[in-house]
């Protein structure tokens, strides 16, 4: 997390954490086929608030975590279907990257389900965990995609 987000309000930093740590579960979810409400007693038992390298991690907003992670599971198909609108000509999802398609699957799942969270806010949070990830050109492809697809869905 960049220096910045340590500054920021407890409620931002606790929404901030709960983002990574469903990009985190969507990713074991896909790696390990774990069932959702395993994957989320898991995360709510064993993962928030545990140390680290002499570190604590930050605790996360449990409930807009498992919104996430809920909502996601609950919305692949479509979801997938935006973010695959959105690829290369002859680019398919499951070419990308798993950590990149998580990222893409709850930023998308944020700008469909979560009107109650700015666009703004979805993007940079995204780019912010991409960045954790990825270089500089995924990034910028993580920020067209969702911006994109904000453009789409979010449209009055």
């Amino acid at each position: 997390m960049s220096s910045s987000k340590n500054n920021a309000p407890k409620r931002s930093r606790a929404r901030s954490a709960a983002r990574l740590a469903a990009v985190q579960a969507l990713y074991q979810q896909e790696m390990e086929g774990t069932p959702t409400p395993l994957l989320l007693n898991e995360f709510h038992n064993h993962r928030f608030g545990e140390t680290i390298d002499d570190v604590t991690m930050i605790d996360a907003e449990m409930d807009f975590f498992d919104d996430i992670v809920r909502g996601v599971t609950a919305r692949r198909d479509e979801i997938d279907g935006k973010v695959s609108a959105r690829l290369a000509e002859g680019w398919k999802l499951d070419r990308l990257d798993r950590s990149m398609r998580a990222i893409l699957r709850a930023g998308t799942y944020e700008l469909l389900a979560r009107p109650d969270v700015t666009v703004g806010t979805v993007i940079d949070e995204y780019l912010d965990i991409a960045h954790a990830f990825f270089g500089e050109k995924d990034v910028k492809f993580v920020n067209g995609l969702l911006d994109a697809i904000a453009k789409e869905v979010r449209s009055s």
